[in-house]
This record gives C-alpha cells, sequence and structure tokens, in this order.
C-alpha cells in the first residue's frame, strides 16, 4: 500500500467517525437514546477517561481528575505520533500490507478520539439539558486538552437478572453488550483484530 492509498483511507475513517460525532453532539441531548433495533441503540454519552469511561485518578488515587485528563490527553496525542511513524515506515519499508492496513485502522481510530479530546472542549457547548452549539459565543465547555470522546454505539444484546448461584454479580440484572462506543473505537478494534488473528501476514519476518 503507498502513502497515498493510506492517507485517503485515513481521511475516509476520520470523516465517518467525526461526522456521526458531530451530528450526534448538535442534536441529542446527553444520554438521549434513539432506538434503531431492540439490540441496538444510539445512545449518547461522553467519555473524559480511558476504555469504559476509567479515569486515571481511579488507578492513581492522589492524581487529580484535571491532571489525569491533561496526561491522558498528552500521552495519547504522543502515541498518536509513534503510531504514525511506524505507520510510514512500515510503507517505506514495505514489510506487510496486512500490518499497514492494521496500522492505518489503529492511527485513524486514536486520531479521531484525540480530536474529541484536544478540541470539543472548546468546539462545543455542554449537552447537559440541552443540544450542545458548535463554536457558541459564550465559549465551549472546557479549555483545550480537557474535552470529551462522544460515544453513541450502544448494543444491549441481551439483558436479564441473573440466576443467585452466579458468583459475585448473582441477582443483579445483567446487560451484554453494555459499553457505548464510536467509530473510532471500531476502527482501532478492528487494528487489533487484524495484528492478533493475522499476525503471521502482519509480521512475515
Amino acid at each position: 500500500m503507498s502513502i497515498k492509498k493510506t492517507t485517503i483511507l485515513i481521511l475516509i475513517i476520520l470523516l465517518i467517525d467525526q461526522v456521526s460525532k458531530l451530528y450526534i453532539k448538535t442534536h441529542f441531548q446527553i444520554h438521549e437514546s434513539l432506538e434503531v433495533f431492540s439490540w441496538f441503540k444510539i445512545y449518547f454519552v461522553e467519555n473524559d477517561g480511558m476504555a469504559w469511561g476509567t479515569t486515571l485518578s481511579d488507578i492513581i488515587p492522589f492524581v487529580s481528575d484535571r491532571t489525569g485528563k491533561l496526561c491522558l490527553t498528552s500521552f495519547r496525542i504522543l502515541a498518536i505520533f509513534g503510531i504514525g511513524f511506524w505507520l510510514i515506515n512500515s510503507i517505506k519499508k514495505q514489510i506487510s500490507n496486512t500490518l499497514v492496513l492494521a496500522l492505518v485502522f489503529i492511527f485513524s481510530g486514536a486520531l479521531g478520539n484525540i480530536i474529541d479530546s484536544v478540541f470539543y472542549g472548546v468546539f462545543f457547548n455542554d449537552s447537559f439539558s440541552q443540544v450542545a452549539t458548535f463554536m457558541p459565543k459564550d465559549g465551549g465547555y472546557d479549555k483545550l486538552l480537557f474535552g470529551n470522546v462522544v460515544d453513541m454505539l450502544y448494543f444491549p444484546l441481551w439483558q436479564d437478572n441473573l440466576p443467585e448461584w452466579v458468583p459475585l454479580i448473582g441477582g443483579r440484572n445483567f446487560i451484554f453488550f453494555e459499553p457505548v462506543f464510536n467509530i473510532a473505537d471500531v476502527a482501532i478494534a478492528l487494528g487489533f483484530g487484524i495484528l492478533l488473528f493475522f499476525n503471521n501476514k502482519a509480521f512475515p519476518r
């Protein structure tokens, strides 16, 4: 794969991701949902941390939420430069099209979520009890680097009360699959899936 082809693919993934997020942000209030099927909903939530809403302060208690958010966003920016260097190097050395494709998905997804984290706090006001406005006159809901990632894809495939005999969570209401995610997350998962299941093709040497 050439740099031109990979650039086009990255831009397509980014466009789909950002258009979907912009639409949700400017048409839904936070926690508003739209049922598409019984097992699939458009459900607007915002994530200010890592996977499943985990924050750095959950892992390191003495770190404040603001400091943790800044560290996380900064780490994401550094990581995207590393992934980008790996991608360009793989293309130039023609290591493997499978590896390049995987890195394209991971890079695109990571960059899509970084755009949210870096700019959305400045570009939008908050979505609580209102639909957010793009570039509001009174300013955004936070500063640069402190934006929240927009999630909207929700697949509650199965929901029921678990039997009492199930260890730890018996008797509780259980939802599978509960996490809410976005197109960027799908791209990252696809990239890692390719590396996992096609490892020999991705790393032939």
